[in-house]
């Protein structure tokens, strides 16, 4: 994917599809391609999220001032969740 750091998270009960998302627009750009994937519209989401599409193009545009928990409910139905780690060593 373009634009996201495809490190590998190195413990924990992963899949290779975890990512590293440092920031607004590498979330924007993942939620995106997730929503491509599964064949929705930025409409499909707005409706089963009860949220305006424009919070969507918002999100995936990564505008960094979005409410939270809207964010984790869009990435909830996307059947996504957040993994919050310390931080690793690069090379370890």
């Amino acid at each position: 994917m373009m634009g996201l750091n495809d490190e590998k998270l190195p413990l924990g009960n992963h899949s290779s599809s975890d990512l590293v998302i440092r920031s607004s627009k590498e979330l924007g750009t993942f939620v995106r391609d997730q929503r491509k994937r599964q064949a929705l519209t930025q409409l499909d989401i707005a409706g089963m999220g009860n949220t305006g599409n424009r919070f969507i193009v918002e999100l995936e545009s990564g505008k960094p001032t979005l409410q939270l928990q809207k964010v984790l409910d869009v990435l909830d139905l996307l059947g996504l969740e957040v993994v919050v780690r310390p931080k690793t060593a690069k090379g370890l």
